[in-house]
């Protein structure tokens, strides 16, 4: 007869425990839900202040550089950037239409710590651009919430159909 090592003592006691008292059913139920909950675990709110930088760290030029999608206004925006294209960060270049319709985001500027609600508008007119594209959802909902999703085209609504760039207007201090 060999001896048992203490640790396989302890796992054969609770296993026959549990399988005394829990059926096959209840043991496969509780493992479906746990890996039904595993599985859904990305689908929950995230806390996106760990990812801001620290109080004091060093930011790079390209916070303030509207031509660059690190831009702190574009923290909402998907496409390509009209100040890349031949306008501004917030004006159409020539021979686009801004869209009547936009979607808005609330973007910290780093630069004076105070969060600003940001309008999205797609210019159209021309076809896209293809100079700078920027992807960008910090706060991004998700698409049954159109009025705050980035991840639509724009252009409708009495303009052209036809997509050239994204444009970002400051509207107010976000309260």
């Amino acid at each position: 007869m060999t001896h048992k090592h203490w640790i396989d003592e302890i796992i054969e006691t609770s296993a026959r425990r549990i399988a005394s008292r829990a059926s096959r059913r209840s043991f496969l139920s509780k493992l479906g839900a746990t890996l039904v909950g595993t599985a859904a675990l990305p689908l929950l709110p995230i806390a996106r202040v760990a990812r801001a930088e620290a109080p004091g760290a060093k930011l790079s030029d390209e916070w303030n550089d509207e031509k660059n999608c690190a831009y702190w206004a574009y923290c909402a925006t998907a496409g390509w950037l009209c100040s890349a294209c031949g306008g501004t960060s917030s004006q159409c270049p020539p021979g686009t239409e801004m869209s009547p319709i936009a979607w808005v985001g609330t973007c910290k500027n780093p630069g004076d710590g105070k969060s600003y609600v940001v309008s999205y508008h797609d210019c159209c007119g021309l076809s896209q651009c293809g100079n700078s594209i920027c992807e960008r959802s910090e706060g991004a909902t998700a698409r049954y919430r159109l009025q705050k999703s980035n991840s639509v085209t724009w252009c409708f609504g009495g303009v052209s159909n036809t997509y050239h760039c994204t444009i970002s207007r400051l509207l107010s201090v976000a309260d």
